[in-house]
């Protein structure tokens, strides 16, 4: 390797090594100005009689703004460009919001199976009746499964024969459950 090529290189090396530095230096005066905005907090809240949620309230939005500032800096000096960032994130939390949104029903009826087998509010083979309204009967019959999505009722109908109804989990949280826990329930009037 000739001088001019090592000097090229180690010019090269330094540069890189500099930017690194600057980046961190950011990072360790993000750091510092933390740390003083932190004592200025906590001399306010005593001095004012602030309550200890204040405090730590206004500890974490500012740990959050300086360390988010001090973040897109560094980034910025070793290149990477803060709308591309920007852009990024907000495409980013746009689609979660749409995916969180179309998925709602879902996650909600999932999370409404964990409370329903945690809770127990009826068990596998209860009679259980899901009231409508005052004025209206509800949906009734034996339940026969409760899985992720629905909760599964064996309606005993002399007209129609035994028919299942799937019910959503969620409905169990939205409208009022009767339970019968032994025997079965009395006998549904028929409908005019």
């Amino acid at each position: 390797m000739s001088w001019p090529e090592f000097n090229s290189w180690l010019q090269e090396g330094a540069r890189v090594i500099i930017t690194i530095a600057q980046a961190l230096a950011i990072l360790l005066g993000a750091w510092l100005l933390l740390r003083v905005l932190r004592i200025i907090v906590r001399r306010i809240c005593d001095s004012y009689h602030l309550p200890a949620q204040v405090a730590v309230s206004a500890r974490r939005l500012l740990g959050v703004l300086v360390y988010m500032s001090a973040f897109m800096l560094a980034l910025g000096r070793l290149g990477v460009s803060g709308s591309v960032l920007w852009t990024a994130l907000t495409g980013f939390t746009a689609v979660a919001a749409v995916a969180f949104f179309a998925a709602w029903s879902v996650l909600s009826n999932i999370f409404c199976s964990v409370l329903i087998l945690t809770t127990r509010p009826f068990r596998v083979h209860d009679h259980i009746e899901v009231l409508e309204n005052g004025d209206k009967p509800g949906l009734r019959g034996r339940v026969i499964d409760i899985n992720l999505l629905y909760t599964t009722l064996l309606e005993e109908d002399a007209l129609r024969g035994d028919t299942v109804l799937q019910i959503p989990n969620s409905q169990f949280f939205q409208r009022t459950t009767r339970r019968w826990r032994s025997g079965s329930p009395p006998a549904a009037s028929a409908p005019e």
